[in-house]
């Protein structure tokens, strides 16, 4: 019995962990939805939504966020300013020359776009829907909008004020939890000499699950190091199999077919990349370049594959027991994460604005690369069994798929040599020859 329990207990939790979402290397990640009551006048009421993106990797990219909800009864929106309802609806049943702007039993709010008409702005609005992670842009990762709301008529609630339900964020991967209440939001107001609050506050907490946004994994590593001359590719199949049905890419001797760029409004189109054995969009590369006495040194190469996405506000995140002892990145913004405190182990790269922020489609430019300068360690440093080699790699918060750990690149026979300066090792065998002669 012991051993079925424990089964079952496993097989339980494999099913519910994935769906969750929850994330070692960002464990407290979640885009949070306040809704706050901000004033009552008769038959409608003002609402302030604010979004958040609490996450430290993690982004809302293009074609952005489209919050929706489920009203309880007849509400409608008469106005709303920093953004829009992506549908009116049928408005038959209000009478007069003025309509309301969204009368839908699910509206679908979406970001306004930048440079929208002052008259319909709002604080924080109008980014097309991107909210950037908190650790690369502290200026993005919010964004609000406020409505004008006709209240709901249901007989026995006083004309009160009822809290929708069913909130969706719009992007793939992210399951929204109900709404639960908070204590009103305090604003300040007068220079910060004045403080003011909501009426009432509702929380909506938004969990990200790579399992649900994609059958697939969307990227995977390669390994090479400069004492073993084996290339470690990608896995095979890591994120689909070439010949699979319904899958497409373009062979290496094709001109692939002239595309355009999704509109900021359209959906994600889906991958379409160079024929290879892992059919990956993005393929990571990292190469253990060189030693010297007291430091080595790492190359990462990003590519992306895809043939119809650009990826800005790009990513990468790497667990590896040396990044403690980082002592310089070429090329990239680097800051250590510390998810757990004391354990200095896990890093965030990301381009440099205006420079290589921006990951563009599959071509001469589909590049970004970075060195970075490694303290040796001596309590833990090694070349043998793999070691110089991450432990985890994800590219906008997705996991990459990893080599099998007994592919790694070995050292040879005499690899404990290899962390001594080349000159060294030839004197050394110089004075071993004339000693033996």
């Amino acid at each position: 019995m012991g051993i079925v329990f424990i089964l079952s207990f496993f097989f339980l939790m494999i099913s519910i962990l994935p769906s969750y979402g929850y994330d070692p290397l960002d464990p407290h990640a979640n885009i949070t939805i306040t809704w706050d009551l901000m004033l009552e006048n008769g038959a409608t009421y003002d609402v302030k939504v604010s979004l958040y993106n609490f996450q430290l990797f993690r982004h809302v990219d293009r074609p952005g966020w489209k919050l929706s909800w489920t009203w309880i009864s007849d509400e409608a929106i008469w106005d709303v300013w920093g953004a829009e309802a992506t549908e009116q609806g049928n408005c038959s049943r209000f009478k007069g020359g003025v309509l309301p702007h969204c009368c839908e039993k699910q509206p679908v709010i979406v970001d306004l776009m930048p440079g929208a008409p002052y008259n319909k702005q709002f604080n924080n609005c109008c980014k097309g829907g991107v909210l950037t992670s908190m650790t690369q842009d502290q200026t993005m990762y919010g964004a609000a909008f406020r409505m004008n709301v006709n209240k709901a008529t249901i007989k026995n609630t006083g004309n009160n004020f009822i809290m929708p339900l069913n909130f969706n964020l719009g992007v793939l991967g992210y399951t929204c939890g109900d709404p639960f209440q908070v204590p009103p939001t305090k604003f300040k107001a007068d220079g910060s000499r004045r403080s003011t609050q909501a009426l009432q506050t509702w929380n909506v907490t938004c969990i990200y699950s790579q399992f649900q946004a994609s059958l697939t994994p969307k990227c995977c590593v390669s390994l090479s190091s400069f004492y073993n001359s084996t290339i470690i590719p990608c896995p095979q199949c890591s994120c689909n199999c070439e010949g699979l049905g319904g899958t497409k890419c373009v062979k290496s001797d094709k001109t692939p077919p002239l595309l355009e760029l999704p509109h900021a409004n359209d959906e994600e189109p889906q991958p379409l990349v160079r024929c290879s054995n892992h059919m990956c969009p993005i393929k990571v590369h990292w190469h253990v370049k060189e030693s010297y006495r007291e430091y080595w040194r790492v190359k990462i190469t990003i590519t992306n594959l895809n043939f119809v996405k650009n990826y800005s506000q790009w990513n990468l995140v790497v667990l590896h027991p040396n990044l403690r002892n980082v002592t310089q990145v070429f090329s990239f913004n680097y800051l250590p994460l510390n998810p757990y405190g004391s354990i200095n182990d896990t890093g965030m790269f990301w381009g440099i604005k205006y420079y290589n922020d921006m990951l563009l489609q599959s071509g001469p430019s589909g590049n970004v690369q970075t060195e970075m300068l490694l303290n040796k360690d001596p309590s833990i440093f090694t070349f043998r069994e793999g070691w110089s080699f991450p432990r985890k790699i994800s590219f906008n918060g997705d996991e990459c798929v990893m080599p099998p750990p007994d592919e790694y690149p070995r050292l040879p026979n005499s690899g404990h040599s290899v962390t001594e300066k080349p000159c060294l090792i030839f004197f050394s065998l110089f004075l071993l020859i004339v000693l033996v002669l």
